[in-house]
C-alpha cells in the first residue's frame, strides 16, 4: 500500500510489496532510492485502472525494469 503522499520525505511509502503484476498493466513507474526518508528503494507503479502500488524491488522483472531507469538516468546525465 501506499501511504499518504505528505509523509513521503519523512518515513516509506511502501508498507508491502508485490511482485506478481505484468508490466503491461503499469501505466506510470516511479523509482525512490534509499535515504535518511527511508533505508529500502521503492517501486511505486500506476496501474492503468490508476491504482497505485507498491512492487517487490527484488523480484527479477522488476530488477531489469529498475536497472533499465537508472540506465536512462545515466545516460541522461
Amino acid at each position: 500500500s501506499v501511504e499518504n503522499e505528505r509523509f513521503a520525505e519523512l518515513r516509506c511509502m511502501c508498507t508491502t510489496t508485490t511482485s506478481g503484476i505484468h508490466p503491461r498493466n503499469f501505466q506510470n513507474l516511479k523509482l525512490f532510492r534509499a535515504g535518511p526518508h527511508c533505508s529500502n528503494v521503492e517501486v511505486i507503479a500506476t496501474l492503468k485502472n490508476g491504482k497505485e502500488i507498491c512492487l517487490d524491488p527484488n523480484a527479477p522483472v522488476i530488477k531489469k525494469i529498475v536497472e533499465k531507469i537508472l540506465e536512462g538516468d545515466e545516460s541522461a546525465a
